[in-house]
């Protein structure tokens, strides 16, 4: 299928590796000019070389903390005019109530709804006047089965999803988009993160604890990254214009709920 969104202009949020890597792919393989960010230089650079070879698409670094005004104002001057924004950030990680402290709390909220609010808040207008935008926020599966452990990410992740909502009514009659992907359980380095988590809480091996892992999941695999990107490139075309404020769940069929 094609996307028709060759030659838009495409922003995604740390994007040199995992989930956010994938969406570049899958967006600059449609022909987009993609803009990658992420925090350590050398890394990113390597990304936006790989992306180019594989995809012969013009693809952008922008080092940056995307948690940060000077960060986001950075992105923003390489692309002051995305058609697309892919808002992406790393979460923090697992934890106990009782050990967030303030800065923990405020951490989260900069991380994983400031960034992406203040991100919309410059690049909406703009998107609504042109009349074509597309916005995907990557969140979590968290957001609709929360867990203690994780409640810094879904509290701060749900309110991004509540703002997102409340937006995408208002912007859809300019064809503009604001959807929300809900991943879980992505062969990714987070997810390595967790599964080195589990190795040294039950002092397993490396691929008990991803079988482990991989058995909560109907799927009994973990996700490809492509596939994550491929569904982010699709939200992005110039067919999904009449779907707006959902969450997609990518979870291997996780999600035990009805809707």
């Amino acid at each position: 299928m094609d996307l028709g969104i060759q030659g838009r202009q495409a922003l995604v949020c740390a994007s040199s590796q995992g989930l956010g890597y994938a969406c570049a792919l899958a967006l600059a393989q449609e022909g987009c000019a993609v803009f990658i960010n992420g925090r350590d230089a050398d890394k990113l650079h390597r990304a936006a070389e790989a992306l180019r070879r594989e995809t012969g698409a013009r693809v952008t670094p922008v080092p940056a903390d995307i948690a940060t005004d000077t960060g986001r104002a950075a992105l923003l001057r390489a692309c002051p005019e995305p058609d697309i924004l892919v808002n992406n950030n790393a979460g923090p990680p697992p934890g106990k109530l009782a050990d967030w402290d303030h800065a923990a709390w405020i951490g989260a909220l900069e991380s994983n709804l400031l960034a992406a609010a203040f991100l919309i808040q410059a690049v909406l207008p703009g998107m609504r006047e042109r009349r074509f935008g597309r916005i995907v926020n990557i969140t979590s599966a968290m957001v609709k089965t929360p867990h203690a452990a994780m409640g810094l990410s879904t509290a701060a992740r749900a309110a991004l999803t509540a703002l997102c909502k409340a937006l995408s009514r208002e912007a859809i009659v300019d064809n503009v988009t604001l959807n929300n992907l809900l991943p879980e359980r992505f062969d990714t380095p987070r997810q390595a993160f967790m599964t080195s988590r589990l190795m040294q809480e039950q002092g397993i091996t490396r691929e008990e604890a991803r079988r482990q892992i991989t058995n909560t999941l109907p799927a009994q695999r973990f996700g490809d990254p492509a596939e994550f990107g491929a569904t982010c490139a699709f939200l992005c075309g110039a067919k999904s214009g009449f779907m707006t404020g959902q969450n997609l769940q990518l979870d291997g069929g996780a999600y035990t709920g009805l809707m």
